[in-house]
C-alpha cells in the first residue's frame, strides 16, 4: 500500500512502552500523519512548548506521571489541541469528569482498535481545524470592523448614520441578548454599509421569505428559522475581500476558479457568524445551505434532496430569484424552470403560491452617473455631500432632473453610489 503525503495536521504521541508507541506511530503515519513520537512525558512537554499539534495522545500510566496530568498540562499550554488519553485502567467515572472539565477530548480504551483510532483521530483533528478556523474568523470580523469603523470618517455625507452604527455594532453583543429584533437591524445594516447591493437584495429577500413564512404548510419552526435567516443570509459576505463581492455582484462569469472557490465560502462564514448567538442553530445551517442544489452540485457540502433542511430550500428560491440579473418577468420564468435542478419542486410551488408577480420586490442595478437615463426610477434617494436630499427613492426620471444631478454633480461631486429599480 501507498503512503500518502503526510498531512497537514501534527500529531504527539506518547507512552512508556517503546513497542506500543511504534505501533500506533506507524499506524497513523501509513494514514498520511506527521507523528512526532516519546516516551518521557517531561520531554514531550518539552516538545508541546515548542511546537504546535492538533491532535496529542497519551497513554495514562507511566513513571513520572500519569496521563491525566500531562494532558492537563498540555491543555495549559496549547488549548486548542485535540487530546485523546488511552489507558485501561481508568475509571469511566474520571475519564466521563475529564472529558466534561474540556482536560480531554476522547478517550481510548485498551488495547485500542485500528479502525476506532483512525476515526478518533480523525475526528481530533477536524475539531482542531475548525476552533482554528473559527478563531481567525472572529479576528477577520474584529479587524473588519476596524476598518469599517476607519472608513466612515471618510465619507462625510454619512458621519452622524455612521456613527450611529459603529455605536450600535460596539454593542452589538448586549443587544443580541436584550432585543433580537433590533440585533437584527443591526446585522442588516452592517452588511448594507459594506455594500449597497448586499443591502438592496436583503431587503427583497426577506419580503418574499416573510410571504412563504405566512403559509399553514410551514411548520411554525421553520417559518421562524425562514424569516431569521432571510435577514443574515449575507453577512458571510462582509468576510470576504470587497472587490470580490462587488465583481461577483456586477460580472459574475469574469471570475476566477480561484474566486470562486473562495466566494463559495460564504455561507459557511455566515453560519459561524450566526452561531455566535444562543439558539440559532437552526438559523446557522439554512445560511449554510441556502446555496446547495436539489441536484446535489451546490455548495459547500453536495447536499440534494431531502437532505436539505427545509428553510435553506425556501431561501434558495427567494436569493435565487433576487440575485438573478432578468427582467421580473424572466427571472421568475427562470425559477420555474430550475425546479427540479436547482431548487426542491416543493419550494418553487410555495414561491409561486406565496408571491404573485405585482407583489414580488423591484430588481435593483447599480449604474453611473453617465447611464442615467429618462424613465429610470431611483431605488434610492440621492443626496448632496453634506447629507441634503435631492432627489426622493422611488421617484421616475425625467431629462430636466437628471440634467439638475449633472449640474449639482459638477459643483459639488455626489459620491454616493447610484442605484435604480430594472
Amino acid at each position: 500500500m501507498r503512503i500518502s503525503e503526510p498531512r497537514s495536521s501534527n500529531i504527539l504521541v506518547l507512552d512508556d512502552d517503546e513497542i506500543v508507541l511504534l505501533a500506533m506511530k506507524e499506524t497513523l503515519e501509513r494514514e498520511g500523519y506527521k507523528v512526532t513520537a516519546f516516551t518521557s512525558p517531561n520531554e514531550a512537554i518539552q516538545a508541546v512548548g515548542q511546537n504546535r499539534y492538533s491532535t496529542i495522545i497519551s497513554d495514562h500510566r507511566m513513571p513520572e506521571m500519569t496521563g491525566l496530568e500531562f494532558l492537563d498540562q498540555c491543555k495549559q499550554m496549547q488549548p486548542n489541541a485535540s487530546r485523546i488519553l488511552i489507558t485501561g485502567v481508568l475509571t469511566l467515572n474520571t475519564v466521563v469528569e475529564a472529558v466534561n472539565k474540556g482536560e480531554i477530548f476522547r478517550f481510548l480504551a485498551k488495547p485500542w482498535i485500528r479502525e476506532e483510532l483512525l476515526a478518533t483521530v480523525e475526528n481530533a483533528v477536524q475539531r482542531y481545524a475548525l476552533v482554528e478556523t473559527n478563531e481567525k474568523l472572529q479576528a477577520d470580523t474584529l479587524d473588519l470592523n476596524e476598518k469599517l469603523v476607519a472608513s466612515n470618517s471618510a465619507l462625510e455625507e454619512k458621519v452622524q448614520q455612521l456613527q450611529e452604527q459603529t455605536t450600535a455594532l460596539d454593542e452589538a453583543n448586549q443587544a443580541l441578548e436584550r432585543n433580537f429584533s433590533h440585533s437584527l437591524e443591526i446585522c442588516f445594516r452592517l452588511i448594507e454599509a459594506f455594500h449597497p447591493i448586499l443591502g438592496q437584495q436583503t431587503k427583497s429577500v426577506v419580503s418574499i421569505c416573510s410571504e412563504i413564512a405566512k403559509s399553514d404548510l410551514l411548520e411554525p419552526r421553520d417559518a421562524e428559522v425562514l424569516k431569521v435567516a432571510s435577514w443574515l443570509y449575507n453577512l458571510g459576505r462582509i468576510g470576504l475581500p470587497r472587490d470580490l463581492v462587488s465583481k461577483s455582484l456586477n460580472d459574475a462569469q469574469s471570475l476566477t476558479e480561484s474566486e470562486e472557490i473562495l466566494l463559495q465560502h460564504y455561507p459557511v462564514y455566515g453560519q459561524t457568524l450566526a452561531n455566535f448567538v444562543e439558539n440559532l442553530n437552526e438559523v446557522g445551517q439554512a445560511i449554510r445551505y441556502h446555496r446547495e442544489r436539489f441536484d446535489g452540485i451546490g455548495y459547500p457540502d453536495k447536499l440534494s434532496r431531502e437532505s436539505i433542511p427545509i428553510p435553506a430550500r425556501h431561501l434558495a428560491v427567494a436569493v435565487g430569484f433576487v440575485e438573478c440579473n432578468l427582467p421580473r418577468d424572466q427571472a421568475l420564468e427562470f425559477i420555474i424552470r430550475e425546479s427540479g435542478r436547482a431548487y426542491h419542486p416543493e419550494a418553487v410551488r410555495l414561491f409561486m403560491k406565496s408571491s404573485n408577480l405585482t407583489n414580488l420586490p423591484k430588481k435593483v442595478k447599480e449604474i453611473t452617473l453617465a447611464e442615467l437615463e429618462p424613465g429610470m426610477v431611483l431605488a434610492k434617494g440621492i443626496y448632496s455631500p453634506s447629507g441634503l436630499l435631492l432627489i426622493p427613492e422611488e421617484k421616475r426620471l425625467t431629462g430636466g432632473i437628471i440634467g439638475k444631478i449633472k449640474e449639482h454633480d459638477f459643483a459639488n461631486p455626489i459620491t454616493q453610489r447610484l442605484m435604480v429599480f430594472r
